[in-house]
């Protein structure tokens, strides 16, 4: 749910048709593999590619409820990933492509996997400073832990697709043409409000890791959830709490 708008995004932008072949690179649960499905039809296909079985599993578990066009899903890292069958139209992602540990490798064998003129459409998330998902746990982890030591703004992780031109670059040295990018400005919403998304926010970004690095409490990680919370709470209504967020999102074609 906290992705689900990102997903409208991403699919609205790569426009899969009927018919095409599809893969969801670090596809999760399969949310953008269930709804890519549905846009392909019957005739098309998708293909679900995570590292995480436990999430392919969920994933499996969903598309097991669809009457029709029921996505697959496959364990395999997309960097070293090497497909036998027909090459696909269309590649997608959401945040699932900034943790390559050689990006122009991954591009690259992402695109070998594409028919000529095949699309490449993902999204990645623009600097912290933008998302509040990122900037507010690690301000109230720093508040009670101490700051952090600085990393590689470009290492694997999260934000590590920020700088759109040098993504582009990357693209380029990968062998993709036609490359663009454009930010956008949505929102993380979580139904069941700050308390949910701070809850969440244990697991899921910086707060864990910034615990895990101070050696931080139990006691620790309460007080910080509890300041994540409140700020939160500022972006709570009725329908649930909606977290500013600012995205990247990119395209490309194998020539």
């Amino acid at each position: 749910m906290l992705h689900a708008r990102l997903t409208d995004i991403i699919l609205d932008a790569a426009a899969p048709q009927p018919g095409e072949r599809v893969v969801d690179i670090g596809c999760g649960a399969g949310a953008i593999a269930i709804a890519a499905a549905q846009r392909v039809g019957p005739s098309g296909h998708v293909l679900g590619l995570d590292i995480s079985e436990p999430l392919l599993e969920v994933g499996r578990d969903r598309a097991a409820e669809l009457d029709t066009c029921a996505p697959d899903f496959a364990l395999a890292d997309a960097q070293i990933w090497a497909h036998e069958g027909a090459p696909f139209d269309l590649c997608v992602s959401r945040m699932g492509l900034m943790f390559f540990a050689d990006p122009v490798e991954g591009f690259a064998n992402i695109l070998t996997h594409l028919r000529p003129g095949g699309r490449l459409v993902f999204a990645a998330w623009a600097a912290a400073e933008h998302n509040a998902w990122f900037h507010v746990a690690s301000e109230e982890a720093a508040a009670r832990l101490g700051p952090s030591e600085p990393g590689d703004p470009h290492a694997p992780g999260p934000t590590a697709f920020a700088d759109r031109a040098r993504v582009a670059d990357l693209l380029a040295r990968a062998g993709a043409t036609e490359i663009g990018s454009r930010e956008i400005d949505t929102t993380l919403t979580m139904p069941g409000g700050a308390a949910e998304a701070a809850a969440l926010a244990r697991h899921v970004g910086p707060v864990a890791a910034q615990l895990r690095a101070k050696e931080g409490s139990d006691e620790d990680a309460q007080a910080i959830l509890a300041a994540v919370e409140r700020r939160f709470a500022q972006w709570e209504d009725a329908r649930g709490c909606h977290i500013p967020a600012r995205i990247n999102l990119f395209h490309a074609i194998r020539p």
